[in-house]
């Protein structure tokens, strides 16, 4: 299985994080039923992810979010 990645700016800092295409879709799904951006999405999970790293924190979200 490959990574796909995708860079934000988060905080004033540019930075990038490779999940698989399958947690990609997910994360983009919740996106849009959340009405925001990714980048917005992706911002709101690294604000509430305390010392877990931003891939894993996304990864978890994806898991709790599928549908």
């Amino acid at each position: 299985m490959s990574l796909k990645k995708r860079s934000f700016t988060l905080s004033g800092h540019r930075t990038s994080v490779a999940l698989e295409a399958e947690f990609w879709a997910v994360i983009d799904q919740g996106a849009r039923r959340e009405g925001k951006s990714l980048a917005a999405l992706v911002a709101q999970i690294d604000a509430s992810r305390a010392a877990r790293p931003l891939a894993s924190a996304l990864r978890l979200y994806a898991l709790a979010n599928k549908q």
